[in-house]
């Protein structure tokens, strides 16, 4: 693979700290490159240095001749054009760029809500940020930087990135790096994986999933103490290893190496005692929307809307941006009332709610992290028992010195970490989350998944974080048109119904009508209803006969000569192809039985 760009011993410090020391890395064609770290410990200064963007306070950075370099920064906003039109394409004549299909794809994949006419000071703080993300995609380039791309892009927008980030090059050619909190996008894109920590930088094969995995075992090699952290990366391991196919195929390590290391690992939540916990303190009646109906002007957020949560449920909301969602949380938390219909709560009913500001923190805003813990002298009940104030903020990532802060002082990730203890010590029994990974890094969001996997109360998450959606919560729903929808078939089911139908849809799917059902007539006992229940027990059989092949072909890999890859491809492609049908089927028999009321 030919060189693009090297960067040798490069240094920077700033008067408080150092964040780069004697750092060097290269790119070539086909790299790809994740970046990950702790907030503040260089990820996007390195970005910056490698783009030419930072002079370092030593050290050099070279790129071969003529290299064409993207970098999309988080504060990159095109305030010398006017319109849309104008940052995104600049001058070039319509029919220049109207007539290129890829242009066509990344305006359509960014800006599919935006007029290309429309001024930019009448645009939102993240349409500004796709408007540039926009500007860098329509061209070409030999490395392309991205910082945070996937930040106020929902998760159609995160898919339609991934894809186009998969064929933007050809393959072995073109390299990009990117550094975000989103995990599920970096295992995606990224077959390597570098963290930034303490000024220096380790490098890993891989995705997020490989990185896990390598990240402990360089820790159990080195003889480290095992402390909460790897604990918490052994967990994280466990979770990605027996998920669902759709995540089990991406990790690149070695079947029998992440086997060992999470023999004995319990499941990330112990759910009948979670439930046992939350129907002792909520009783059966939590929260229940009536007919609700809610617009703003001439557009309907909400239409004649039936719908609740019980004890102990763990719910993902997912929609498009500007669909509702966060309108859907503050009626359900009745800091919002609806035109029509009505909330009803549960008489025991004790509500936090963690919006997308900081107002839980105004007391405490000139006071410091420590006079808000002593302030709070209740404990916060787990489902593995009661944790004092003190431990409860240990676990969400804040050091001892980082006790004696303003509280308006703080960085965003610290601010959310700090407003969902408050919420926390409330003690309430049921939980919102109005995405809750803003600003959080992989570490802290770890950290954050591994507190609500003790949560013992009724759980609501609106998040665009597929992995942290499909980790802490259990079902999934859609806000598609004002209409509320069940997704027996989690996140693919939502892309799905986005790519099959934009607009309104109100079935989970036609897989039925595929089939040669009436979906019309399926009353119990009608002749379309006994064919579909049928249908439903063979597809039954043909999932278990392929859940065998699978643990079959894992049983052969573990036993493979892991160099002999003549005899590892064809295992492999096997496997992925047996996940990628087993996931289809289990969509399909989930929908039928939707249908068949069972």
């Amino acid at each position: 693979m030919a060189h693009l760009l090297g960067a040798n011993n490069l240094t920077l410090e700033y008067p408080t700290r150092l964040v780069l020391d004697s750092v060097s890395v290269a790119l070539s064609d086909g790299d790809r490159v994740g970046v990950v770290g702790r907030n503040g410990h260089g990820k996007s200064t390195l970005l910056k240095i490698l783009a030419g963007r930072l002079e370092p306070d030593s050290g050099e950075v070279i790129g071969r001749n003529g290299l064409r370099l993207g970098y999309v920064d988080q504060s990159d906003l095109h305030t010398d054009a006017h319109t849309v039109r104008e940052a995104v394409v600049g001058t070039r004549p319509e029919h220049e760029w109207a007539g290129d299909p890829a242009i066509r794809d990344v305006l359509a994949g960014t800006l599919g809500d935006v007029s290309l006419d429309q001024p930019l000071g009448e645009l939102s703080g993240g349409q500004l940020r796709r408007v540039s993300l926009a500007a860098t995609l329509i061209d070409r380039w030999d490395v392309l930087f991205l910082d945070e791309p996937t930040n106020h892009l929902d998760l159609a927008g995160v898919t339609w990135l991934v894809d186009h980030l998969k064929t933007r090059w050809p393959e072995g050619q073109g390299a990009l790096v990117v550094v975000t909190h989103d995990r599920w996008f970096l295992d995606a894109v990224t077959t390597n994986t570098w963290e930034v920590h303490r000024g220096g930088l380790d490098r890993y094969d891989g995705g997020y999933a490989a990185y896990v995995l390598a990240r402990l075992e360089r820790e159990r090699q080195a003889e480290a103490i095992w402390d909460r952290s790897q604990n918490l990366l052994r967990k994280e391991l466990a979770w990605l290893r027996r998920g669902a196919p759709a995540r089990t195929s991406k990790p690149k390590f070695r079947i029998e190496r992440a086997e060992e290391l999470i023999a004995g690992e319990p499941p990330p939540r112990d759910e009948v005692s979670l439930k046992t916990v939350a129907m002792s303190r909520l009783g059966k009646n939590v929260l229940e929307l009536k007919d609700v109906s809610l617009s703003f002007g001439d557009r309907t957020l909400l239409r004649n809307i039936t719908w609740g949560v019980g004890p102990g449920d763990r719910v993902g909301i997912l929609g498009r941006n500007g669909e509702g969602k966060s309108t859907l949380l503050n009626i359900l938390a009745g800091h919002q009332p609806p035109d029509t219909g009505r909330l009803a709560t549960g008489k025991t009913v004790s509500l936090a709610m963690l919006d997308q500001r900081d107002e839980g923190l105004r007391p405490w805003w000139n006071n410091r992290v420590s006079k808000l813990v002593a302030d709070h002298k209740t404990s916060y009940l787990a489902a593995d028992g009661e944790v004092s104030p003190g431990e409860l903020i240990e676990r969400l990532g804040f050091a001892k010195e980082e006790l004696p802060q303003v509280v308006s002082t703080l960085s965003g990730g610290q601010r959310r970490r700090l407003q969902l203890l408050v919420h926390l010590l409330s003690e309430p029994n049921v939980l919102i989350l109005d995405e809750p990974t803003n600003d959080l890094d992989t570490d802290m969001l770890t950290a954050l998944e591994d507190l609500l996997d003790t949560w013992p109360g009724t759980l609501i998450v609106v998040s665009h974080d597929r992995y942290l959606l499909e980790r802490v919560t259990d079902t999934q729903f859609a806000l598609i048109d004002g209409d509320v929808i069940h997704l027996p078939g989690g996140v693919d089911q939502y892309l799905g119904m986005l790519t099959s139908s934009p607009h309104r849809q109100t079935s989970p799917s036609p897989a039925p009508e595929k089939a040669g059902f009436n979906a019309v007539d399926l009353r119990p006992g009608s002749a379309e209803h006994r064919q579909l229940h049928k249908a439903a027990q063979a597809l039954e059989r043909k999932i278990a006969a392929m859940e065998r092949r699978r643990e079959e072909l894992l049983a052969l890999l573990v036993a493979a000569d892991p160099t002999d890859h003549v005899a590892l491809q064809p295992l492999g492609e096997e496997l992925s192809q047996v996940q990628t049908d087993l996931a289809e089927a289990e969509h399909t028999w989930l929908e039928w039985l939707e249908q068949l009321g069972a």
